[in-house]
């Protein structure tokens, strides 16, 4: 394991300032909860005694030693050499095109071949520590069958300022989902509170006994026979909102087996019936994620690409509509 030692001397002006605070500010990169876990386990020194407490005050001239530890051994994941696409890098974020079927993090059955483990060999120890090690520079997620644009974090710092957007709903996201049927109108917002689906907890409903606010707003893009495409924007972030959301509005996404049922069974056109009922995971895109840049303050904006399966889906729906 490779430890660096840092030490700085407290200032007259910073006499007085909890020690989890000075921390945050003195070292680059090191977020306050890091900080508090550094004093938790003893990682912390003012003068020759250990620190034992976040909330204590230092003196001025007191000298401080920090071990930081700066190991992949630390993520408490094994790199593993996934090939991965990388849209953007930087030294405090990247920008990553997740394919669909990848899992994020490890989860029970799935223990390798997450994303964590694509990242931790593309970055190493440059990945943000989060909570366990278990999911070093994950941010936000996207479900195992979504594919597109994701943001890593690649330094504490980077990590809590991208966190903290996210918590204050001011990045905005955008997908792109294929979806069974037509809408009447071109565009409009749907406000259904999300929670546990009562009969199956693996099912996310608009009927929950304990729900959430959550809205999404759409928008029509391209009509083809008994399909659509549609733009969502999620202003919150619920789990499977937009999956749930544009099934409650009638309008189930394509492939997507936990709401929309067999559908395809009503498609008149045998090449497309046979296209959407092989697709295997739901026709969701995260097209589009813009926020703040952590250093510059600068609002920044990414897009990935639509993936192959997807575009094919696509093309032969344009190829069927134009025959008509």
């Amino acid at each position: 394991m490779v430890v660096e030692t840092l030490e700085f001397v407290v200032a007259p002006a910073e006499a007085g300032e909890r020690l989890d605070r000075l921390l945050a500010r003195r070292i680059p990169d090191l977020s306050r909860a890091r900080a508090q876990r550094l004093v938790r386990t003893g990682a912390v020194a003012i003068g020759a005694r250990v620190a034992t407490k976040s909330s204590q005050v230092v003196d001025a001239e007191a000298h401080i030693v920090v071990q930081l530890r700066t190991s992949a051994p630390e993520m408490g994941v094994v790199p593993e050499a996934i090939p991965l696409e990388v849209l953007y890098e930087d030294d405090d974020l990247a920008i990553i095109d997740k394919p669909a079927g990848m899992v994020m993090h490890p989860a029970p059955g799935h223990r390798t071949g997450t994303l964590v483990h694509a990242l931790a060999h593309r970055f190493g120890d440059r990945l943000a520590a989060v909570a366990d090690g278990s999911r070093p520079g994950i941010v936000h997620r996207l479900d195992r069958g979504t594919s597109g644009v994701l943001v890593v974090a690649l330094t504490d710092r980077a990590h809590h300022h991208l966190a903290a957007q996210f918590a204050a709903r001011t990045v905005l996201k955008e997908y792109l989902a294929l979806v069974y049927g037509e809408p009447e109108q071109d565009s409009g917002t749907i406000d259904a509170p999300l929670g546990r689906d009562p009969k199956d907890r693996k099912r996310i409903s608009t009927r929950a006994r304990r729900s959430r606010a959550a809205v999404t707003d759409w928008q029509r893009l391209e009509s083809y026979p008994g399909f659509a495409l549609i733009k969502a924007r999620p202003r919150t972030g619920r789990t499977h909102q937009i999956r749930v959301h544009l099934a409650h509005l009638h309008h189930a996404i394509v492939g997507d087996d936990d709401y929309s049922g067999r559908q395809w069974k009503g498609v008149p056109d045998g090449r497309t019936r046979s296209l959407i009922r092989n697709f295997g995971r739901p026709a969701l895109h995260a097209h589009r994620l813009e926020f703040e840049h952590p250093s510059t303050s600068v609002r920044v904006a990414f897009e990935a690409p639509l993936a192959p399966d997807f575009q094919r889906l696509l093309t032969t729906l344009r190829e069927w509509r134009d025959l008509g």
